[in-house]
């Protein structure tokens, strides 16, 4: 018996070496056909690193070494060439299905190298397709992942609560992002995930937008495609809901909620077990328009009545509003959006 035992394990690292190269050449033809086909006639080039080189990072995927958990993947701190790095790995579930949660990864991959020079997305070091889902590596960002409502922190003691011209920066420098999506490559590319839990911020509480694996390109001369509705509950556009039509505008009112997090530092949804759950738009809505109800009480002590700053609130709130239109054609283009964002920043200039 214990010979038989022997005799398995010392074939262990046989079939973990084949299970390796299954999941490299797997992963790696599928990455190469999206790479061929998103072809922006740029080359692209991605350090491929070992399974062993992020195991010994991680310290074997410590859930010490944890920064972000989902569902289907953790998020975590590691080190590797001296310096710091966000490793994100993908676990494959029991209701999963592993070519399509792949396809989702891959797609993440080639969004985030054709974004790779922009100053408000997560830097892609480098990805391992030794794994069943390549797992992905990316630059740290110190200051951590925004909450839902748009904070940061954990506990709710050690919350840190942004200042406003923080979340004005923050809501600027993503439109700029997102603007960059759409504009800058062939067909658009539409985010569809757009929400706090995407966003994390450097030691500057510069914001890093990340997580490309739902988004979706619409090719040209198209202006919609059509495709299962996938996203983040409160921040779905209902034209999107209910038509299954995706186009820029999708992003630009998702976008909007998002702006309402940061105006009001509730969540897009918030949910309670005796009551349901309220929206942020409806709360919103229901305020009917009295600022010093919707804005969060933590914006006013901090800006006191300076008028010049409630203006600016005014005008971040009919934004906001302007995007969560209900007719697609009445909202702006997310280029406009960032262009009025910075109006507003600009509105208060610094002394």
């Amino acid at each position: 018996m214990l010979s038989k035992l022997l005799q398995l394990f010392s074939k262990l690292p046989f079939f973990r070496k084949k299970e390796r190269e299954s999941s490299y050449y797997k992963n790696l033809k599928k990455l190469l056909e999206d790479l061929l086909a998103s072809s922006d006639g740029e080359s692209h080039p991605i350090h491929c690193y070992s399974a062993d080189d992020l195991i010994r990072a991680t310290n074997n995927f410590s859930p010490s070494r944890t920064v972000k958990q989902g569902s289907c993947y953790a998020m975590f701190r590691g080190f590797l060439d001296g310096r710091s790095i966000i490793v994100s790995k993908y676990y494959i579930q029991n209701w999963s299905n592993e070519d399509r949660d792949r396809s989702c990864v891959i797609r993440d991959i080639v969004i985030s190298l054709q974004m790779s020079n922009h100053d408000n997305v997560l830097k892609l070091l480098g990805c391992c397709l030794e794994f069943p889902i390549p797992v992905l590596v990316h630059e740290y960002a110190a200051k951590g992942v925004l909450n839902p409502d748009g904070s940061l922190g954990g506990a709710s003691e050690d919350r840190i609560i942004l200042p406003w011209n923080i979340r004005l920066r923050i809501a600027k420098q993503v439109a700029s992002a997102v603007s960059y999506l759409h504009t800058a490559f062939a067909g658009a590319i539409i985010h569809r995930h757009l929400n706090p839990r995407c966003m994390f911020l450097d030691d500057d509480y510069v914001p890093k937008l990340y997580d490309f694996s739902l988004s979706i390109t619409i090719p040209p001369p198209d202006s919609d495609v059509e495709d299962a509705v996938r996203g983040i509950f409160g921040y779905l556009d209902p034209v999107y809901i209910w038509s299954r039509r995706i186009s820029e505008k999708t992003d630009v009112y998702s976008f909007g909620v998002l702006l309402l997090v940061f105006l009001t530092g509730r969540k897009a949804v918030d949910i309670n077990q005796a009551e349901g759950y309220e929206s942020v738009i409806s709360y919103v809505l229901e305020c009917d328009g009295q600022i010093r109800a919707i804005v969060d009480p933590k914006i006013f002590e901090e800006v006191g009545e300076n008028e010049q700053i409630q203006k600016q609130l005014h005008d971040f709130l009919n934004l906001a509003l302007f995007c969560t239109r209900d007719r697609i054609e009445s909202r702006p283009d997310m280029v406009d959006v960032a262009r009025e964002l910075v109006r507003i920043e600009e509105f208060v200039m610094p002394s």
